[in-house]
């Protein structure tokens, strides 16, 4: 039995892979983004298609943890203290489009069709959600995150990852699970929801942040990948008991660890599980589409998913421009946040579990998202000569899911310390990364937030935000770079200027050619100004002081060139000051 299990899982998974694979590529190729390709490839490859794959619930279990990973990673982006910087945004701008939004689409579910009105509170508000996974990747790779219409639509959507805990909790309490069902009415998930929220809250406080701070000491990067996992799927199972949403315990411990200073370390170890799991959630999706249903009712789906682009873009285009936006930018965020989402069809299953909806209205309303997920690339080319080109923000604004700083300082010790005072002495906002736990902990009772990461990791500068800095600056001890590690990171992040503490000149030696600004030997200056006030308190003239700096500065920059032309250490050894050849006697010997 366990070898049929195992053949039959390679047997459904390389037709999975294979296909999400072909329609992700084609899709991404015409500008469609990876949901869509992978929702196409899972009704593709399942039974009402192809039928390759069967069983189509059964793996939706397995790719739900997908989105408890999603919403994990959500979650640590909400620190108390980011919310607070976007309260009036997030909390009035996104309140108002997720209220308002969720109120016609409701009045249109409920008088458009024969829906009982709770079945229409259930449809109707998870339309009032956008595509994170596809907004998002649009505004950046046009550049526009830092324009108004890429703040407000950021506000928006953010509110809208928030709004998923309250929206999972109202559709608990309109349950109407049948006792023969075995499970308790919609007024007591309510209230589990609410008593489970507080047990993760102070399990998060009381025993994951020591956990995390236990292995921040020990420094293994494979227990953070363990401890990241552990924390998001005992959560989901703490919810699963309870019979409530695993994404909604998996969001709470994602909150409870977005103040600590590893969230970048367990959002880049975490994000690979999340980006292949969400993958297979999607193509899951695709696979239990009741394709006869929408085939039944073309005119319905398209209808409806007509209603819902114009109905969202007027009530968004409104809210922004009572927030102050000119028409143009309110209609480019309207238009841009037109479609429905992809917790949609998360909250469409909650639904289904709680007798509210069938299958087949979960598949009609799946495929009215769909729909208007696909037409959002379509609209935005199409009333490109309608929206301004964007002004950029004030600088200094918080980036998008980033700390938005302009400069991200990789070790914070003795060396970084300076190097980050400097900085902030000239009003730049910074981030700052290490690894040693006591360190951080010691900086932050000084008022100083310091993550904990391998700020070499391309993956962790990405988290970070480099992709956004002005500045990249290795303050690291001891010798850790290379030349192709240096490169990798200026391919990653082209607008970031690199600047790197090094050892001594063999370190230089070994990231020679790499693309960095600046080079800097850690005991460089010092030495010179101890050289200096060495000479100083034995009589040396100050001018004397000078021209011997100036001649060893020169003689060292000479025996670096080429050293590093020729990779040999003992180059350019007659450049050297020895006990024979004082700056003096060179200089009077020249004269002559």
């Amino acid at each position: 039995m366990e070898g049929h299990a195992g053949t039959a899982l390679l047997t459904d998974a390389a037709p999975i892979l294979g296909f999400a694979l072909l329609f992700v590529l084609l899709f991404r190729k015409f500008g469609l983004g990876a949901t869509l390709g992978y929702l196409v490839a899972g009704a593709v490859v399942g039974p009402q298609v192809l039928g390759i794959v069967g069983d189509a619930e059964d793996k939706m279990g397995i790719a739900e943890l997908g989105i408890a990973l999603l919403l994990f990673l959500v979650g640590l982006e909400l620190s108390p203290a980011r919310l607070w910087r976007m309260r009036s945004d997030i909390f009035g701008f996104g309140l108002a489009q997720v209220v308002l939004c969720g109120l016609v689409l409701t009045a249109i579910v409920g008088f458009g069709t024969q829906f009982s009105w709770a079945a229409a509170i259930a449809l109707g508000l998870p339309l009032a959600l956008s595509s994170t996974a596809q907004v998002l990747p649009m505004l950046q790779s046009a550049g526009r995150l830092r324009t108004p219409v890429g703040e407000r639509a950021f506000s928006i959507l953010l509110f809208q990852d928030i709004s998923i805990v309250p929206l999972i909790t109202i559709i608990a309490a309109l349950s109407r699970n049948p006792a023969d069902a075995q499970g308790p009415p919609g007024w007591l998930l309510g209230l589990y929801t609410v008593v489970a929220v507080v047990g993760l809250v102070l399990a998060g406080r009381y025993l994951l942040r020591p956990l995390f701070r236990l292995i921040g000491n020990l420094g293994e990067r494979e227990m953070f990948v363990f401890a990241g996992l552990f924390t998001v799927i005992a959560a989901a199972a703490v919810m699963q008991a309870l019979g409530l949403s695993i994404a909604l315990g998996a969001f709470i411990a994602g909150v409870m660890l977005a103040d600590t200073p590893y969230r970048h370390e367990l959002e880049a170890d975490v994000e690979p599980f999340r980006s292949i799991l969400i993958g297979l959630f999607f193509v899951a999706v695709g696979m239990t589409l009741d394709l006869h249903a929408i085939a039944e009712r073309p005119l319905f789906v398209i209808g409806m998913a007509t209603a819902l682009i114009i109905s969202k873009t007027a009530v968004i285009t409104v809210i922004a421009r009572v927030s102050a936006l000119p028409w143009r930018q309110a209609f480019a965020v309207g238009l841009l946040l037109s479609q429905g989402g992809e917790f949609g069809f998360v909250l469409f299953a909650q639904a289904q579990n709680a007798f509210l909806i069938e299958n087949s209205a979960a598949s009609l309303f799946g495929a009215i998202v769909t729909l208007s997920m696909a037409t959002t690339p379509f609209l935005m080319m199409a009333t490109r000569k309608l929206r301004t080109e964007p002004e950029p923000v004030a600088e200094g604004l918080d980036a998008p899911q980033q700390d938005g700083a302009s400069a991200i300082i990789v070790g914070y010790g003795r060396f970084g310390q300076t190097v980050a005072q400097m900085l902030l002495g000239q009003g730049l906002t910074i981030t700052l990364i290490d690894r040693d736990v006591e360190m951080i902990e010691t900086a932050g009772t000084f008022g100083m937030k310091v993550y904990y990461g391998d700020g070499t990791r391309l993956d962790i500068l990405r988290q970070a935000g480099a992709h956004e800095a002005q500045l990249i600056c290795f303050c690291i001890d001891g010798d850790p770079f290379e030349a192709e590690m240096l490169h990798g990171v200026r391919n990653a992040f082209p607008d970031a200027t690199i600047f790197v503490r090094v050892y001594d000149r063999r370190s230089i030696l070994k990231i020679r050619g790499a693309p960095v600004a600046g080079v800097v030997r850690e005991v460089f200056e010092s030495a010179i100004t101890m050289a200096r006030q060495a000479m100083q308190s034995v009589g040396v003239d100050e001018s004397e002081i000078a021209r011997t700096e100036d001649e060893y500065r020169d003689r060292d920059k000479d025996r670096l060139k080429a050293q590093k032309e020729s990779g040999d250490i003992r180059a350019a050894r007659d450049r050297m000051f020895t006990h024979a050849t004082p700056a003096a006697a060179v200089r009077k010997a020249e004269s002559e």
